[in-house]
């Protein structure tokens, strides 16, 4: 048998194929769960943005017919309700405002869900964005129609939180 027609690659050549490729994906995949986290954290920031400037937008069409209130719910979803629209007005996509004209808060309204990176009706004006991952955690905003106990600015749409949620609602409003 002639050795040097022989054309494979030997024992020692793929150990060292493999121990390369586990340093590699040693150091790729905590950047992947990096850029995933941050991923989470600017679609929610786009989010809060988006939702913020509906309020003031819906606020300005009701000054335009003479009322100075800011619309009273975001939605009619109900709590903790999953797989529903969020931020679409007082019915699914559609508002209806006092001369019976309809409006829409969110065209295309947020999905909610309890997983990791989404957001989630918890009471009748607070809805959670959970972000249990990368130091983080649920951050909780309250929505303020009108000036009253925890609401000190009417048409507000602000977060809170000690801890872990006030990091998340630094990171979600700074």
């Amino acid at each position: 048998m002639n050795i040097k027609n022989k054309k494979a690659f030997t024992m020692i050549e793929l150990v060292f194929v493999i121990v390369v490729l586990g340093i590699l994906a040693a150091v790729a995949v905590p950047k992947f769960a990096a850029t995933r986290t941050d991923a989470q954290i600017s679609k929610a920031r786009s989010d809060v943005s988006t939702i913020r400037a509906a309020i003031i937008n819906e606020r300005q069409s009701r000054l335009f017919r003479g009322d100075s209130r800011f619309i009273t719910l975001l939605d009619s979803t109900a709590n903790n309700a999953v797989g529903t629209a969020l931020f679409t007005g007082l019915a699914p996509n559609v508002m209806v405002n006092t001369n019976g004209a309809v409006l829409t808060l969110l065209q295309y309204g947020v999905t909610s869900s309890a997983a990791n990176g989404k957001w989630i009706k918890t009471g009748l004006t607070q809805y959670t964005f959970n972000l249990t991952t990368g130091g983080f955690g649920n951050a909780v905003f309250n929505y303020c129609p009108i000036v009253g106990p925890g609401c000190p600015l009417a048409g507000t749409f602000d977060c809170a939180g000690a801890g872990a949620a006030a990091i998340t609602c630094a990171a979600l409003t700074d």
